[in-house]
């Protein structure tokens, strides 16, 4: 990797031995919260971690920067190179392998993937899929199948925590039939079915339809047969060197999709994330670290 394709973190990894304990311990700071660390004032990054103001002005001179102003101001070019082609930035850490290397190989097809995958979708068509899920007035039901069931739970999980009403359909149970007897006109089913598209699943999204339901439905380029039955259906293309197809576009729908339905649902989302909060410090499940 070249002097002028480093990143600030790259030098700061590289310099880590050659720091002492002082500039160490702020070295780590920042790496800890990177880049945010590094564009408030000086004083402040150093009240942070903990170490003296000469500190900072002498490793940041060990990272090769005449001065904390111009540290801060690669750090910003940095943040503005990425903000202008976030997709295509791979090449800071890429440039380690040879171009022929798995890694990069299957970084490419992912960003392909991407690209391609965001060029054809309608905005309005997942704006209004967003508005869908966020209707409380709606009750919310999620379906996965064999390898899907994974992005369907992650979804389910954010879901519970946004908005109450829904409910998380195991499409591969033979009890799945039981979940339509709650289903009415108007409520939301999101679906996710990519090839080899499951017979279970295009029976429950035809009985879902003929109850009324709305049908979202995430699915790969070719299209599941749900697509038929489907209000809007946010195809992703999932092709990679690689035995299994990626569900990488398709996380990155999601949780797009998780970030809309946040902000519209935003007050009482707000709420019900405080209550969690709460109540997992009741239950002490997780260490805090303040």
């Amino acid at each position: 990797m070249t002097e002028a394709t480093q990143t600030i973190s790259d030098r700061i990894q590289q310099k880590l031995d050659d720091l002492t304990r002082a500039e160490r311990q702020l070295a780590l700071s920042i790496l800890e919260n990177y880049p945010a660390s590094g564009l408030g004032p000086l004083a402040a990054l150093a009240k942070d971690a903990n170490v003296s103001v000469p500190t900072v002005a002498r490793m940041v001179q060990k990272l090769g920067y005449k001065g904390y102003p111009d540290f801060q101001s690669e750090l910003r070019e940095e943040l503005r190179a990425k903000a202008q082609n976030p997709i295509a930035k791979h090449d800071t850490w890429a440039e380690a392998a040879p171009s022929e290397h798995l890694l990069n190989r299957f970084t490419d097809a992912v960003i392909d993937n991407i690209r391609l995958t965001l060029g054809q979708i309608n905005p309005d068509d997942f704006d209004e899929a967003c508005r869908l899920v966020a209707d409380q007035s709606r009750h919310l039901f999620i379906v996965g199948g064999r390898i899907t069931h994974t992005l369907a739970e992650y979804f389910y999980l954010h879901m519970q925590v946004i908005r109450p009403d829904l409910t998380h359909v195991q499409s591969t149970s033979n009890t799945w039939p039981h979940y339509l007897l709650n289903a009415k006109e108007g409520d939301v089913f999101v679906i996710f079915d990519v090839r080899r598209y499951e017979n279970n699943t295009l029976k429950l999204a035809e009985m879902a339809h003929v109850r009324g339901a709305k049908i979202i439905l995430f699915t790969d380029q070719w299209r599941s047969p749900v697509h038929h039955l489907a209000d809007i259906s946010l195809s992703c293309r999932i092709i990679v060197p690689s035995a299994w197809d990626s569900s990488a576009t398709t996380m990155l729908l999601v949780e797009t999709m998780i970030s809309s339905v946040q902000n519209l649902n935003w007050t009482e989302t707000k709420e019900r994330m405080e209550t969690l909060e709460d109540m997992f410090d009741q239950t002490k499940l997780f260490r805090k670290f303040t």
